[in-house]
């Protein structure tokens, strides 16, 4: 049989509301779409209805913001009070001009406005952070549906991030549970037996980017999608496996 990846968003999630069970709504949302979860099957889902269930909102209204948030709001020409909160989530700023603020993020990652967003959110006056923990949500996830499931998968918690030397956005994995995170492919041999010296591959965030691709960007209601024939073996990878450490990072 040729490789083959197959890529199903899934139908029938509601719009996700705080202390929501997303175990359950993605449950029920295989039975709608009449998939069966089979060995080997990783669920991608959307950063935004893990947040959501966990009530990662902050209302903007509550929000004072500091000498430094209102220092950085002129320059950037944002909301002083999403400043705040931005720099509430960040360990550090790493550059800013108009309209662009990228941070380190208090979990190591380097991203735009620290992930905090309005879009899919509502009109009423509050952004949504990351989750608290993403790889710790993955795990959860995935236990709980192995658990009403019988069989192992995978779990991947899917965010849009931009990149620092190309346009666009694209699918990234911040959460990962039960497949690698990365492939360290160093001393496997080439198509001519040559041994590859430092190829290492962002299997996860691959997968993270193809599922985006039927997940969709705006108003298109898919949040999960089931990956099958995912190319890797069962693996207790982890989002935060995928970080550059500080030591051989060329551009900070």
């Amino acid at each position: 049989m040729p490789r083959r990846l197959e890529l199903v968003a899934l139908e029938g999630v509601p719009l996700v509301q705080p202390g929501d069970d997303l175990v359950k709504l993605i449950v029920d949302a295989l039975a709608v779409s009449r998939v069966m979860l089979a060995p080997g099957d990783v669920l991608v889902l959307a950063q935004k209805i893990v947040s959501k269930a966990e009530g990662r909102y902050v209302t903007l209204a509550d929000v004072q913001p500091s000498a430094r948030a209102l220092e950085l709001a002129a320059q950037t020409a944002k909301d002083a009070r999403l400043v705040e909160v931005i720099l509430r989530e960040s360990r550090r700023v790493v550059r800013w001009r108009r309209d662009v603020l990228i941070v380190e993020h208090r979990l190591g990652y380097v991203l735009a406005n620290a992930g905090v967003d309005a879009s899919n959110v509502g009109d009423d006056g509050r952004v949504l952070l990351l989750p608290d923990d993403p790889d710790v949500s993955a795990a959860a996830i995935r236990t709980r549906l192995q658990r009403e499931s019988g069989v192992r998968i995978g779990v991947v918690i899917n965010d849009s991030w931009g990149r620092a030397w190309r346009l666009g956005t694209i699918g990234t994995a911040l959460g990962v549970s039960g497949i690698p995170a990365i492939a360290d492919l160093r001393g496997t041999p080439d198509l001519y037996g040559r041994k590859l010296q430092s190829t290492e591959v962002a299997v996860a965030d691959e997968l993270a980017a193809a599922a985006s691709l039927v997940m969709g960007q705006a108003g298109e209601g898919h949040p999960v999608v089931l990956a099958r024939g995912f190319p890797y073996a069962t693996a207790e990878g982890r989002g935060a496996h995928l970080l550059r450490p500080k030591s051989i990072d060329l551009f900070r």
